[in-house]
């Protein structure tokens, strides 16, 4: 993901709980340690910073939504399914 570039992901990697094939595969691509030294200094004269900073903010903003609505949707369905069989009952009953 963007957010770890040149940055050492490999807490937030085994948070997430990946599979032992995933740990293999990452075995396979992995390319080396950053070094620090080479990265250029954040400041006012480096112009990727804005662009990277939003596109943080969108990602992780998308992050959140998509988070809501994992929750949001089954409970639409649910309460969905419970109207239709409280009105579908109501109305066989009359």
């Amino acid at each position: 993901m963007v957010f770890y570039t040149g940055k050492d992901a490999t807490t937030d990697f085994e948070d997430v709980g990946h599979s032992d094939s995933a740990t293999e595969m990452m075995e396979k691509y992995y390319v080396g340690e950053v070094d620090a030294n080479t990265l250029p200094a954040e400041g006012k004269n480096n112009p990727t910073t804005p662009i990277q900073a939003s596109t943080i903010s969108s990602n992780q903003s998308s992050g959140v939504l998509l988070k809501f609505l994992q929750y949001l949707v089954p409970l639409l369905i649910l309460g969905f399914a419970f109207a239709l069989q409280y009105f579908g009952k109501k109305k066989q009953i009359q």
